[in-house]
């Protein structure tokens, strides 16, 4: 994995906590813990960091409520680790701006290949393309900047990657296991709830600025941009 990255770990279990700080060092990566939402919005006022490892039941402030004030400023890759496994609070979350879900109790290689997977930052895309355009869309790709009809588009890392994975493939139908392995860089096991959220935020976000329509469900084979 990639060196020199700098994750903040918002957990107020001290041994899970510690056991993520372990898991991250191994791999090299520099951690900072915070106890509470209180204390990791401070930790983010005052310093930078590549990703947030977040609980949602924490002190001061709660997991949902850090997401809000976070994405209200920043794109920063937000990995929620809690033990709320039922798919209404997955849903919950991906739509506040979250990037991913972890179940606890997790995998220690579990945590490392979805914490490698948010770090690798559009990965995917072609080095020699620096900017996509369709029907009034702009990206430019190494500003991570997303315009329509001039007004920027505060995106989530991933919804970043999607539109990018779309506006490289525009009017293709793309299937959800396409999208996810693309993007994700896993295996699809049929899961299609997190990239369903994903289309439906920014399916949010362009009817703020336009009723055109954008992206297109093809029924029996995924997405397409139109």
């Amino acid at each position: 994995m990639e060196t020199g990255k700098k994750i903040l770990i918002i957990e107020d279990d001290q041994e899970i906590s510690m056991l993520l700080r372990v898991i991250l060092r191994k791999a090299n990566i520099e951690t900072v813990q915070a106890y509470s939402g209180t204390e990791g919005l401070l930790q983010l006022q005052n310093n930078t960091f590549d990703l947030i490892l977040l609980d949602l039941m924490l002190p001061g402030k709660s997991g949902e409520e850090l997401i809000r004030e976070v994405r209200e400023k920043s794109s920063i890759p937000i990995i929620v680790i809690s033990a709320k496994s039922d798919i209404e609070n997955k849903v919950q979350v991906l739509k506040m701006g979250a990037d991913d879900y972890i179940t606890k109790p997790f995998h220690q290689e579990e945590v490392l290949a979805r914490v490698e997977v948010q770090l690798r930052k559009a990965s995917f895309l072609p080095t020699q393309q620096t900017e996509l355009e369709w029907r009034g869309l702009k990206n430019n790709i190494e500003e991570r900047l997303v315009t329509l009809n001039g007004h920027e588009l505060q995106l989530t890392n991933a919804e970043f990657d999607m539109i990018s994975f779309f506006m490289q493939n525009p009017e293709r139908a793309l299937s959800k296991k396409e999208i996810y392995e693309s993007i994700w860089k896993g295996t699809y096991y049929g899961d299609d709830n997190t990239i369903s959220v994903h289309v439906s935020n920014l399916r949010k976000k362009f009817s703020e600025l336009t009723s055109e329509e954008y992206i297109k469900t093809i029924w029996g084979a995924g997405f397409m941009l139109v």
